[in-house]
């Protein structure tokens, strides 16, 4: 008996990619609670509110051709999301910059576009991550780092979909230090560590590093750490962590080869002046975008974290919505 070819989709088949670009995102305020689906999907409706030309798959199901980077877990934040797109029609980096950050929702902020035609792809081997612990003193979160490092080993269990799964933290951690300026700056309510880890398999998260901190030392914030990654890149080079001096913060970091510095690609970078900025003066308590029932810490010096709603630029995104609805 002959077998049964499967039916072909009818239709004329999808236009071909002609473009490849990459897109650099940030993940502010509250949408740090937004899971990798989320973000996901509040991307393909923004592609397609601002009309911009994406490729489709072939096939009975086409999918737009937008392909992701490692994104940050649930409930951390991000200033270096990446994600790759492919587009029917050619168009200036910029201008698809300008119209998919007008579409998506507060909180998805488009920081850079770059065509992979004039550029290299980003090596993300590892990510830069600040964490802040409320209610951790300084002197604690020193002690507890110091143990890690001086450790060759710092396992910690984490439940997977397949179970539980032990992973070496250690071996993921590039360096890690405390962040002395909170202290200088008066934060006398919490502790801020700075890392750099590895992109391994399993990927160890800074949630596991902090497990592994309340087995070894007993170090155990008074309310949820408020993790942000700053930065991804190759490992060994920019990513590295090489001082806290206020100068190679604000500083602008190289570009990774094939880059073009005109276009302002900052991959392996820390956060840049005017992030800096915000975060120095941002109204709302990174606490308050806590999920209900979380108790804020009594310590009123802890640091702040911006969810972006009183930047111009969001409250003119609201506006434009508003008369849109």
């Amino acid at each position: 008996m002959a077998r049964q070819q499967p039916p072909r989709p009818t239709g004329p088949a999808p236009l071909p990619a002609v473009q490849r670009l990459v897109v650099r995102y940030a993940k502010r305020g509250r949408m740090r609670f937004a899971s990798h689906r989320d973000i996901a999907r509040a991307v393909e409706r923004g592609v397609r509110r601002a009309g911009l030309p994406v490729a489709h798959s072939a096939g009975f199901s086409p999918h737009p051709k937008i392909s992701y980077s490692g994104g940050a877990p649930t409930g951390a934040a991000s200033e270096a999301e990446f994600l790759e797109m492919s587009l029917t029609a050619r168009l200036d980096p910029d201008t698809v910059r300008v119209r998919l950050d007008a579409a998506l929702p507060d909180g998805i902020d488009v920081i850079e576009v770059a065509d992979l035609a004039e550029a290299q792809p980003p090596r993300l081997e590892a990510s830069e991550w600040k964490v802040v612990l409320p209610g951790v003193t300084p002197e604690t979160a020193a002690r507890a780092i110091e143990a890690f490092l001086a450790t060759a080993h710092a396992e910690v269990d984490r439940l997977t979909s397949n179970g539980i799964r032990r992973l070496d933290t250690r071996a993921g951690v590039a360096s890690l230090e405390l962040d002395r300026r909170a202290t200088a700056e008066g934060q006398l309510g919490c502790a801020i560590l700075r890392m750099v880890v590895r992109h391994l398999t399993p990927a160890v998260r800074p949630e596991d590093i902090l497990a592994a901190f309340r087995t070894m030392s007993g170090l155990e914030p008074s309310s949820p750490a408020v993790v942000t990654r700053l930065a991804q890149g190759p490992l060994g080079t920019d990513i590295a962590a090489d001082g806290l001096d206020e100068a190679a913060i604000t500083a602008e970091a190289p570009r990774p080869d094939g880059w073009d510095a005109a276009q302002g690609q900052v991959l392996a970078t820390r956060l840049n002046a005017e992030a800096a900025t915000m975060a120095s003066t941002a109204p709302v308590s990174a606490y308050e975008q806590l999920p209900r029932g979380a108790e804020r810490p009594d310590e009123a010096g802890c640091a702040r974290e911006p969810d972006g709603r009183d930047r111009p630029d969001a409250r003119d995104r609201a506006t434009e919505q508003q008369r849109a609805s």
